[in-house]
């Protein structure tokens, strides 16, 4: 377990009993973090039973391990080498930590200061807030040791109780309805264009239905799949028109602006990612940002802000507001730690070359592709400046076609991803803690045919360049066959 911590530990502990599955002995080791160890659960190098990791038997069980980036050689199902154009760099590597944010991280370790209320010590999740209030253009900024994690927290702090409903995409990442579960809330689906992004007339009807059956639907989980952009003036317009509280899922969207504003802006709480797939890496994290001065100090409380730690903060709101919550506001231990923020801080202050580099480097791949018959690429509207760290293609081909592009792609090197494949998480079958009760066949269609590829900013430009070869031979694969 993360900063989640003892808690959450223990929580599962008396789940696992009551729900007979077998936990008949659990111990929790607490380190920095929290390590549940079950029986017949824990990994490998635990599976005879937890031991106390200070003793010489556990940490000579404790495997060394050695990062590198991983090389997929192209073979065909027989062994064989793949003919044509083939790739060998790991499409799914994540971006490296500036050496500033390295040496930052180095010189906590040292220190120890780890935690972000350490005494003596300017938190470097603070100055991540800053910078991120800097950025953005908003008031008040709080980091989480998750994006999932702020979601949950802006439901709460909007005013969400259990049993109230919440729309929210239909295609999404199954931390959004994760979320509003979490709050004890339910999820109402609203179709997908072929875009991406929530379709406004069907938002209207799920509205429209909810106010006729006289239970309107008073919040929206409103997510920037892949960093697509809705239409944002309808979608708010009728938002507010309809007295509607808007939460933006901003996990993909933080340097996106919509007509010259970063993305969320208008939302009464924004949440952006800074977990490995996103523009910024910090492993796991993410940050909750508003303009409203008592959802920012709920949300701190909620993250484990307590007696006057409110003091240690760069940008907060006043102590006031802070008094006037904390004794009302739960300790969740959500805290972002002083190591991921020292990763984030300088990839905050460098975003905007690397967005430059990542449009460039997505315009020469798609340059390349863009006359395949069968590649749909969906466009970006004029008024979004985009942040495209990511390529997206509906496949015109039947489904029969969609599964051997696939295997053609993995053959050659790039094992695209399908989004609606049967144990995608970002497929709402997948949801089964809460599936829809109506059909969304508009999103169902489109995950069928919707495949996915990072692209990498460590790449060079020739390797898009390759990638693009290899596109257009799975397609030939499979075309002329």
């Amino acid at each position: 377990f993360g900063p989640v911590g003892c808690f959450r530990a223990r929580l599962l502990i008396l789940m696992a009993t009551k729900k007979g599955w077998g936990a008949r002995s659990a111990t929790v080791l607490l380190l920095s973090n929290v390590f549940l160890c079950v029986d017949g659960l824990s990994v490998d190098f635990l599976k005879s039973g937890a031991r106390p990791l200070a003793s010489p038997e556990a940490r000579g069980l404790l495997p060394r391990m050695v990062a590198t980036v991983p090389t997929m050689p192209a073979q065909s199902e027989d062994g064989e080498d793949c003919p044509g154009p083939t790739f060998d760099k790991a499409i799914s590597q994540p971006d490296p930590i500036p050496e500033e944010g390295r040496a930052r991280a180095m010189e906590l370790m040292e220190s120890g200061a780890l935690f972000r209320y350490s005494p003596g010590f300017l938190s470097e999740t603070s100055l991540a807030e800053a910078d991120m209030v800097d950025y953005t253009g908003f008031k008040y900024s709080v980091g989480f040791n998750s994006c999932g994690s702020a979601l949950f927290i802006g439901l709460k702090v909007a005013g969400v109780q259990p049993g109230d409903k919440v729309l929210a995409n239909a295609f999404s990442f199954t931390a959004v309805p994760s979320a509003i579960h979490h709050a004890g809330a339910e999820p109402v689906y609203v179709e997908s264009t072929n875009g991406y992004t929530m379709c406004a007339e069907d938002l209207r009807a799920k509205l429209d239905a909810a106010q006729a059956e006289g239970s309107p639907i008073k919040f929206l989980m409103l997510t920037h799949m892949r960093g697509k952009v809705a239409d944002m003036d309808t979608i708010h317009d009728l938002a507010e028109e309809r007295g509607v509280t808007v939460v933006e899922d901003c996990a993909h969207a933080l340097g996106i602006q919509w007509r010259g504003v970063q993305l969320g802006r208008r939302a009464s709480v924004a949440c952006y990612s800074t977990q490995s797939a996103k523009v910024i890496n910090s492993g796991e994290g993410g940050f909750f940002c508003t303009d409203d001065e008592e959802m920012a100090a709920r949300a701190y409380c909620y993250a484990g802000c307590y007696e006057q730690l409110y003091n240690q903060h760069v940008v907060s709101p006043p102590a006031a507001v802070f008094d006037r919550v904390k004794r009302q506001t739960p300790n969740y231990s959500l805290r972002m730690s002083d190591l991921a923020a020292a990763c984030v801080r300088p990839q905050i202050t460098n975003i905007e070359q690397r967005i430059a580099r990542y449009n460039e480097m997505y315009e020469r791949i798609t340059s390349q592709i863009a006359d395949v018959p069968e590649f749909d690429i969906p466009p970006y509207d004029e008024r979004v400046r985009p942040v495209k760290d990511s390529l997206q293609i509906n496949l015109q081909m039947s489904d029969e076609q969609v599964g051997a592009f696939l295997a053609a792609t993995k053959r050659r090197g790039i094992p695209a991803g399908l989004f609606g494949s049967p144990d995608n998480a970002r497929n709402f079958r997948c949801w089964e803690y809460a599936l829809p009760k109506t059909d969304l066949p508009r999103t169902e269609r489109l995950i069928k045919i919707a495949i996915d590829i990072r692209l990498p900013a460590t790449f060079e430009p020739e390797d898009f360049d390759q990638m693009a070869a290899v596109l257009r031979a799975a397609r030939d694969d499979v075309m002329l066959a």
